[in-house]
């Protein structure tokens, strides 16, 4: 559902405020309009914004695209489609993507506001991800982990199970993006100790980019 031109417009120069909503899983959601651009936020955290999305959209243009072999797509945490949009839109890319997302209220507002507006064929789950990589048994080029629920990553989604079962749904030449924060020391604190007592375990080859407020892991160099 395309906004109206006088609001896209102000949206440059004011946040301007379209729907707050709470869900089972999200006490407190916001969606505006921001730069033009659709943005979702909690109190504590950015789940999307268009191409704006700067932890990804920094990660992409480190991956040189262009000569990767990439067909298919899985998105733990799809929020509003940020990625699909810039991969598309910005980046030139059309995959085919796999999309998960526990809350329905956003998988609705996604579906609503900015799929429609794509030509990369995408097939929605919205259901627990970590039920959804236990039970998946395809193979994706590109994972891609993004799971939050405000500023934190919920309880599982570290655990060295969920981890190993992101690497079977990654294809041998595939390549995972694994979101953390690392806004604040704690937060960097955290992520290091899951990336090295954890993900490294997983992935020996693991690395990571420091995005300035977020680790985006890499299961190998880019």
């Amino acid at each position: 559902m395309k906004q109206p031109f006088w609001k896209q417009f102000l949206s440059y120069f004011t946040e301007i405020e379209l729907e707050s909503t709470s869900s089972d899983l999200n006490p407190d959601l916001m969606l505006s309009l921001k730069k033009g651009r659709y943005y979702l936020t909690t109190p504590s955290a950015i789940y999307s914004y268009g191409d704006l999305y700067d932890n990804f959209s920094r990660t992409f243009q480190r991956m040189d695209l262009g000569k990767r072999d990439i067909k298919d797509v899985l998105i733990l945490g799809f929020g509003l489609g940020s990625i699909p949009f810039m991969l598309e839109t910005i980046f030139k890319q059309k995959y085919r993507y796999t999309g998960v997302e526990a809350d329905e209220t956003i998988a609705i507002w996604a579906s609503d506001l900015v799929l429609r507006g794509l030509q990369s064929p995408i097939e929605m789950h919205i259901q627990d991800a970590a039920y959804f990589v236990e039970t998946c048994d395809e193979l994706f080029d590109l994972v891609i982990m993004d799971i939050f629920l405000d500023d934190k990553i919920p309880d599982g989604f570290q655990e060295l199970e969920f981890v190993e079962n992101l690497r079977h749904l990654t294809a041998p030449d595939g390549i995972l993006l694994f979101n953390c924060l690392a806004f604040s020391e704690e937060d960097k604190t955290k992520a290091m100790s899951f990336y090295e007592s954890t993900f490294k375990k997983v992935f020996p080859e693991g690395t990571y980019l420091d995005l300035g407020g977020n680790w985006m892991l890499i299961n190998r160099a880019l």
